[in-house]
């Protein structure tokens, strides 16, 4: 009988939940930084073998709107709780378990199979200090005990849940993680054909990886100010011709976006280049532009061109 179900990635923000989906699908699909709010939309990664089909998505974090742009981001995450069929709530080793505690009390409400991985365990690393005694003290120990209290708190949030400590950067548990969801999924024909990798198009990871590289270059709110829209994007035997505009809400960002002499808008163009170049595997051609579009966060309209009300 063949498996295929949709396990849904959900958690508040910066906990590595895009790294994790990179991970389980085995590809790049969605961008991973260091910063918060990384993730915009609603994300599928599928893998597919010759008696299963998995359909991951990963979603933005959860976070309690302050613009009608975070308001179509917690949509994305909330639709994810709808139709899951193994739904995986991340968190990790510093974060508080009472944080955003109503969409935690929907997960708990759940029915369908919740695994809680706790991540970035790597982080609990034994290292050696000195008690007060002056005696040497292995901290791996106090580590576990760490871990265990973490557990049980989290098992008083979520009792019905699975519960899986992972470092989705290093790999550890994504095994046995995946053994876990296989056993879990549902007997159903495949809802995508078997050599889809996601159901996403080109021009949305040109506008991700040219995104990915404004969040690593410029600091506090630019990069949250800003969205890329694909104008052009036609593909020859030999390379992809790529046309993309970075929209922000002010005329003092776009001079910071641009630089001075050009010399900003430059290096997000070449490390974008070279990132879709790998992403394609033929080379890219690329134009960029910095327009400005007033207070695009919250505009019903301007959200609805980038995609952003598509739940």
């Amino acid at each position: 009988m063949h498996k295929a179900g949709f396990v849904n990635i959900v958690g508040n923000p910066n906990v590595g939940k895009s790294t994790l989906m990179n991970q389980l699908v085995g590809e790049r699909i969605s961008i991973a930084t260091f910063k918060a709010q990384t993730t915009r939309h609603r994300i599928m990664g599928i893998v597919n073998t010759d008696d299963m089909q998995i359909v991951f998505s990963d979603t933005p974090g959860v976070l309690k709107p302050n613009y009608k742009l975070q308001e179509s981001m917690l949509a994305f995450s909330e639709s994810a709780l709808a139709d899951a069929d193994v739904l995986l709530y991340v968190t990790d080793v510093i974060e508080n378990p009472e944080k955003n505690t109503d969409f935690l009390e929907k997960v708990r409400k759940m029915t369908i199979p919740v695994i809680l991985l706790i991540n970035k365990i790597d982080s609990l690393a034994a290292v050696q200090s000195a008690d007060e005694k002056g005696k040497a003290v292995s901290t791996k120990a106090k580590n576990t005990a760490a871990l265990g209290e973490l557990v049980e708190r989290w098992h008083n949030l979520l009792p019905n849940a699975e519960i899986l400590p992972i470092s989705a950067l290093n790999k550890f548990g994504i095994d046995m993680l995946l053994k876990r969801i296989r056993e879990l999924l549902p007997d159903s024909p495949p809802y995508f054909d078997k050599e889809q990798l996601t159901d996403k198009p080109a021009r949305f990871f040109v506008s991700e990886i040219i995104r990915e590289k404004i969040l690593l270059y410029y600091d506090k709110e630019i990069p949250y100010s800003v969205e890329v829209s694909v104008e052009s994007f036609k593909e020859t035997e030999q390379r992809i011709n790529i046309r993309a505009v970075i929209y922000v809400e002010r005329d003092s960002q776009r001079g910071i976006i641009i630089g001075h002499k050009g010399y900003a808008l430059k290096k997000v163009g070449t490390e974008a280049r070279k990132a879709l170049e790998r992403f394609f595997g033929k080379p890219i051609f690329l134009e960029t532009y910095v327009k400005v579009d007033k207070d695009w966060r919250s505009s019903d309209r301007e959200l609805d061109n980038f995609g952003y009300n598509d739940i």
